[in-house]
């Protein structure tokens, strides 16, 4: 997109920061959440406003999380004239520095308020919850995502802790076969991650970042794009354990999709052509939440 066609700071210059399609990495794992909530307290129990208030903190805390990302790459000198990966908003001359601080500020300010409800359903955990998202929201930008610990973030808090909380404040407790649920949810939303630093592994490795496929090499990166799909597809067996045997079915869906994107990743190899894949990569996460949450209530 040419930067000429953006005006500054306009509302298509923040709405193209908040990156609209990363949305689906947030609402993947709620969704997950309260379609086992729904299979465990059925239509007359379950709690609406909870649930729409889980689905806004999600959305708002990952558009936070995008500008966090876009500033502190920004003023850190990450974003350059090598970056392969969809222009940044601070980079292009979208929004001002200052104006981005002011939105990152804003939307915390704004996922706090929308989370705080929660605390009536789920009791004070629930702000320990909220503090833990806001907290490693920026820590995963400014330190843990050099060192190799993006995916384990991704693992927490793409996974177990938005599946289970959002379980949890529906039913009050947490069960074995929820919080396997929720691990298979992550290792999903990490092929996100994984395709991103896999397309990003020169540039972060001139840099100095050591992100976990800088760690173990562009070939065993697209095997671990691999096998995280095709483990978190598999995962699904345990529901046919519980008599639930849509759900390790349908999700077949996502697994055939996901290898045939694996595919299209070796072919093209390197490149910005890797973000067609990374696209395709967001499309198979919808699909797998999807399935997965089909499959929970047909069962």
């Amino acid at each position: 997109m040419d930067n000429k066609d953006i005006r500054k700071n306009s509302l298509k210059a923040w709405v193209l920061a908040s990156r609209p399609k990363t949305l689906t990495g947030a609402s993947v794992p709620v969704m997950i959440g309260l379609s086992l909530a729904w299979t465990a307290v059925g239509a007359e129990d379950f709690k609406l406003l909870p649930a729409v208030l889980c689905v806004l903190f999600a959305f708002i805390m990952q558009i936070d999380a995008n500008f966090v990302n876009d500033y502190f790459d920004f003023v850190s000198g990450k974003d350059d004239e090598q970056r392969l990966g969809p222009a940044r908003a601070c980079a292009m001359g979208w929004i001002e520095i200052g104006k981005m601080r002011w939105g990152i500020i804003l939307t915390t300010a704004l996922a706090c308020m929308v989370g705080l409800p929660l605390v009536l359903y789920g009791g004070m955990e629930m702000i320990l919850v909220g503090a833990l998202c806001v907290v490693f929201c920026f820590l995963y930008t400014t330190l843990l995502a050099s060192h190799g610990l993006g995916d384990l973030l991704v693992l927490v808090f793409f996974g177990i802790v938005p599946v289970c909380a959002t379980y949890y404040l529906q039913t009050a407790t947490c069960t074995w076969i929820v919080f396997l649920a929720s691990l298979a949810c992550g290792l999903v939303i990490d092929t996100l991650l994984v395709v991103n630093n896999y397309r990003d592994i020169d540039n972060d490795r001139r840099a100095g970042k050591k992100t976990l496929i800088v760690m173990i090499g562009a070939d065993n990166g697209r095997l671990l794009y691999l096998w995280l799909g095709i483990i978190a597809s598999l995962m699904g067996v345990v529901f046919a354990v519980c008599g639930q045997y849509w759900t390790p079915l349908l999700p077949t869906v996502y697994m055939i999709m996901h290898i045939a994107t694996y595919r299209r990743m070796v072919k093209i190899g390197k490149g910005r052509q890797l973000n067609l894949v990374l696209a395709d990569t967001a499309r198979n996460m919808f699909v797998y939440g999807l399935t997965v949450s089909l499959g929970l209530l047909l069962s």
